[in-house]
């Protein structure tokens, strides 16, 4: 471990940054490490080289105290030549000359620290590895071994690439560091190898390892730097790693065969540099092992010298252009054949667009605002030309750099977008490059200037507003490079300051991008921090073009699909196999059902305008919330909506018939839900309740027009006709039979009444049935007038209904045309009858025949077991006087008792009697007759006994009878008017 080194020396570089476990690259005597500064998070490289590194290896032994003492020394020469490398980057500053971050540093074991900019490897490492993939089989033969430790822990593999493009833009650049130690520095390398040239994150190239640097001879400018001894440097010595000594495998022959030191030595250097870059093995083509002498016998002979005509001795071909123009005014045996810095750069070989595009990258800064427009529309032309390393390391960052221009922000956007789509690893690049420039540029000035604004328009940047219009028209790069995570963290609060902005233009892209944002928002994320501004923008909006694109944000957060699906409305996407295509729609986080019909659907609801454009677009998202909500809901909230929409005065007809169907597949759903609903119900649930079962009042039951407690019970009534006490006794007639048993069958042809048959249980207190008869009368007058207003036909038929318990208010009512045993008025007669029978039981009768040619009461049919009363034609005069009262006498049908002891008040031979009361005071009130006088009293021939056919009765008797007569009449009508009270008292509004 790395940490275990540490121990050997302590610096301040180790205490103010975190270093990597293992070193990444390896140059010469230094490992490199990368670094984080633990105050501000920068990355780093830090250089560290061990000063035991330097002793031999196996403990070769010294030579003795003096070969020892010689060691020393020149141990100690090769750390202040490392120091003098380390500080000499201290003081140049240039782009292709490696940036220092911290100044060298001893450390307590003798070694040296310093840091600088973050390089990814030398020069000569990478050679090595592209040499060793080759080896492997190819490129995709071995991986990389430079490896890097992400942010978030994770190691991978930097692979790097060394394209034509690259060797072009890296010689261009090393020439550029040459050209600034010969003019500006007054300096020349004097060592320059693949070792001392560096690549740093952006590709660049970099110059390094100065530790043989020094003025050229003859040289007027001032330097600080102490010029090296040929002899010393040219002196191998096989104590020290080669690594530390000069290589003169790159080196002029101006320095080993002519002793001069001259900056044409560097470009000698430089020309041995590009044979190696194409070589294979990828090095230089001139290899002594550090000995001069064998330097000087191989360039006496021109076959052993580079040139033109053996190919400058590389193993593999190398490009016109690099040979013409190029190498052949580099390896040049005099210095002044030789180009020098300024003149390599403009050599044919960097005459292409790609290299010339870099080179006006690299001076972009200063050049006007109309060349970089103009060159900011030129370039996605040429992007695809670009090696992807390049595109990655050298045009992404400098287009990053510029975004602080705002004039240029929409183009630089474009550009960034269209190279993050042609990067494999666009995802990285895009994470660790783009986002934070994303951030500074939208987010930061807003949040700066939010608090100063609060209830105040806020002053929005035209040219920002620009450029996050191009953002969010590629809103789907960023989701497909970048993770939930960091989208949620660093789009959506784009999205979100999008959303904000008072440029419909903008807020309609924005709310565009939901098909996008959805999928990767988890639900919490949409419904609380995406819903809430859409559905303000919503409800605000004065611009029916936003209107209608938040009508379609909200069917995509309700579930809603493409147009596609228009016509297949119980596809719902709930199975998520009927349509592969659509498979990641069916990842989008959609809004719950609470949210939909608490918010959604009053947001709908309050749609004020009928445009036909924002009425159809209101409907998609019906046609979305249909399957997401409850049926309940559809019936009680939707479907009243959906009928008012579909009702607009601007609709046409192919729009009416989209909401018709889609009311008519809503009210089907409703239906089959609440159908299946009730059968499942069904097996537990009892018999419905009818609706005759709610329509009995508690008034007057009857069934055949009877009133059986006018005169209490049928026992009272049978003591009172008979005119004696019976007890309970009862079911016999007047004259002792049972006229319900014996009468005849048969009904009078020219006129009869038929009468419901009585029913057989006797346990709910109702009468037998009786059986159908027929009462003959003697041939009357007609009778008097009367105040009846039912009309007086000759003859008539009635079939009462059982069913007239269940009579509601809407049948009228019915004068009857013969008062029966329930009016007043057979009340008052049935107490003088009751007196004249008793009168007359006791005086032996013949029962008198009477015939009739059409119509009357049939006594011969009766059964007269006993004597009867009537055989006596004298008294026919005082029985007319007694039966004169009875206008029909016909057996009473008891009811079961009600409440209140109350009957029905219709008589035998009428459907309902008027009311006594208004009509208003009662809706299902039977009124009672109106009461006859006794002038009145007669019966009509069709249907009873004529007062005049019992005229013969004796005065005396009516006289007997007179005083009866009154009494009852008196009691009589208290007990009408009781009786009033009790059935018809009873009116008012009904309760359902």
């Amino acid at each position: 471990m790395f940490s275990n080194a540490l121990k050997s020396f302590q610096s301040n570089i180790s205490g103010n940054y975190t270093l990597s476990a293992q070193p990444t690259s390896y140059s010469g005597p230094w490992k490199i490490y990368d670094a984080k500064k633990k105050s501000t998070g920068k990355a780093a490289s830090v250089f560290v080289f061990e000063k035991k590194s330097l002793e031999p290896s196996g403990g070769a032994s010294l030579g003795g105290r003096s070969g020892a003492s010689q060691l020393k020394r020149a141990h100690e020469e090769v750390v202040e030549r490392l120091k003098k490398e380390a500080s000499s980057l201290a003081r140049l500053r240039h782009p292709s000359v490696l940036e220092l971050a911290e100044p060298v540093e001893e450390t307590r074991g003798g070694g040296l620290m310093f840091a600088t900019e973050p390089v990814t490897a030398s020069l000569a490492g990478l050679l090595q590895e592209k040499d060793e993939q080759e080896k492997a089989g190819g490129v995709g033969g071995r991986r990389s071994r430079y490896v890097i430790e992400e942010c978030d822990g994770q190691k991978r593999r930097r692979e790097l690439e060394i394209d034509e493009l690259e060797i072009q833009k890296g010689l261009l650049q090393i020439s550029k560091g040459l050209e600034f130690l010969h003019e500006s520095a007054g300096l020349v390398h004097a060592n320059l190898t693949p070792e001392a040239i560096f690549i740093n994150a952006k590709s660049d190239w970099k110059i390094s390892g100065l530790g043989f640097s020094t003025p050229p001879e003859n040289s007027t400018k001032p330097t600080s730097v102490t010029p090296i001894s040929l002899s010393e440097v040219l002196n191998y010595d096989a104590r020290l790693p080669r690594y530390v000594q000069l290589n003169i495998d790159y080196s002029s022959p101006d320095f080993v065969m002519d002793g001069n030191v001259t900056p044409a030595a560097d470009m000698f250097s430089l020309g041995l540099l590009i044979i190696a870059l194409y070589n294979s093995p990828r090095r230089s083509p001139l290899e002594f092992n550090g000995s001069t002498s064998s330097y000087k016998r191989a360039f006496s002979s021109s076959s052993s010298v580079p040139h033109k005509n053996n190919n400058f001795m590389s193993s593999q071909p190398l490009p016109r252009d690099v040979i013409n123009g190029v190498l052949d005014r580099l390896i040049t045996r005099r210095p002044a054949q030789r180009l020098d810095a300024k003149e390599f750069q403009q050599a044919q070989y960097f005459d292409n667009i790609l290299v010339s595009t870099i080179r006006f990258l690299d001076s972009l800064p200063a050049k006007t605002p109309n060349e970089k427009s103009q060159f900011m529309r030129g370039l996605p032309r040429i992007l695809n030309q670009f090696p992807k390393s390049v595109l990655e390391k050298k045009i992404l960052p400098a287009l990053l750099e510029e975004m602080k221009d705002r004039e240029l922000l929409t183009l630089i956007l474009q550009n960034v977008f269209k190279i993050i789509t042609v990067l494999p690893l666009g995802k990285r690049a895009f994470t660790e490059k783009v986002i934070p420039k994303l951030r500074a540029t939208f987010l930061s000035g807003a949040a700066a200037t939010a608090p100063n604004t609060k209830g105040v328009a806020q002053e929005r940047d035209s040219l920002k507003e620009a450029g996050l219009m191009v953002l969010l028209e590629n809103i789907q790069v960023a989701a497909d490079n970048t993770g939930g995570k960091e989208f949620k963290d660093d789009i959506l609060p784009v999205i979100n300051y999008a959303l904000e902005s008072p440029t419909h233009s903008l807020v309609d892209a924005a709310l565009r991008t939901l098909p996008v944002v959805l999928p990767i928002l988890d639900f919490s994320t949409t419904k609380n921090e995406l819903f809430p501004v859409i559905a303000t923008i919503f409800a605000k909006t004065s611009s029916m073009g936003i209107k209608i694109r938040g009508l379609e944000a909200l069917k995509t957060l309700c579930g809603g699909g493409g147009n596609d699906d228009q016509n297949e409305y119980p596809g719902d996407g709930l199975t998520g196999m009927v349509e592969a295509p659509k498979a990641k729609s069916s990842s989008v986080s959609i809004l719950d059902k609470y949210t939909i019909q608490e918010k959604v659907v009053p947001l709908l609801r309050g749609i004020k305008t009928k445009e036909p454009a924002v009425m159809m677009a209101a409907h998609d998202v019906f046609k979305a919330i249909a399957p997401q909500v409850d049926s309940d809901f559809l019936a009680m909230d939707v479907l009243p909506i959906l009928w008012q929409f579909s009702l607009g005065p601007l609709l046409n007809l192919p729009q009416f018939q989209a909401y018709m169907t889609l009311i008519k597949s809503t009210s089907a759903r409703v239906e089959q839900e609440q159908t299946r609903k009730l059968q499942e119900l069904g097996a537990n649930s009892t018999t419905a309740t009818s609706r005759n079962e709610f329509m009995s009042f508690g008034g007057p039951p009857a069934s055949n027009g009877y009133d059986s407690t006018n005169g209490g019970d049928d026992t009272n009534f049978e003591a009172l006709v008979r005119g004696g006490n019976q007890g309970t006794t009862g079911g016999s007639d007047m004259l002792g039979g049972d006229p319900w048993a014996n009468a005849s069958a048969s009904v009078s042809a020219s006129s009869s009444t038929t009468l419901p048959s009585r029913p057989a249980n006797r346990a709910n207190n109702v009468s037998p049935a009786p059986a159908t008869f027929s009462w003959s009368t003697p041939p009357v007058s007609p009778p008097p007038p009367t105040t009846l207003s039912a009309p007086q036909g000759n003859s008539r038929a009635i079939t009462p209904d059982n069913t007239f318990s269940s009579l509601n208010s809407s049948f009228p009512a019915m004068n009857p045309t013969n008062p029966g045993i329930g009016s007043p008025t057979f009340s008052q007669q049935q107490s003088r009858s009751a007196m004249g029978m008793n009168s007359m039981m006791s005086q032996p009768t013949t029962t008198p025949s009477y015939t009739a040619p059409s119509s009357g009461i049939d006594w011969s049919k009766a059964n007269t077991s006993s004597t009867s009363v009537w055989g006596n034609t004298s008294t026919n005069n005082a029985m007319s006087s007694g039966l004169s009262n009875f206008s029909a006498i016909t057996p009473s049908q008891p009811q079961p008792q009600r409440q209140n002891d109350t009957a029905s008040p219709y008589s035998a031979f009428s459907i309902a009697p008027p009311p006594s009361k208004p009509a208003t005071s009662g809706t299902f009130s039977i009124a009672p007759p109106p009461s006859l006088s006794a002038s009145n009293r007669s019966v009509s021939a069709t249907g009873g006994l004529s007062m005049n056919s019992m005229g013969g009765m004796k005065s005396g008797t009516m006289n007997s009878m007179a005083a009866l007569r009154a009494q009852t009449q008196s009691q009589q009508g208290q007990r009408q008017q009781n009786q009033t009270q009790t059935n018809w008292g009873i009116g008012g509004d009904s309760l359902i």
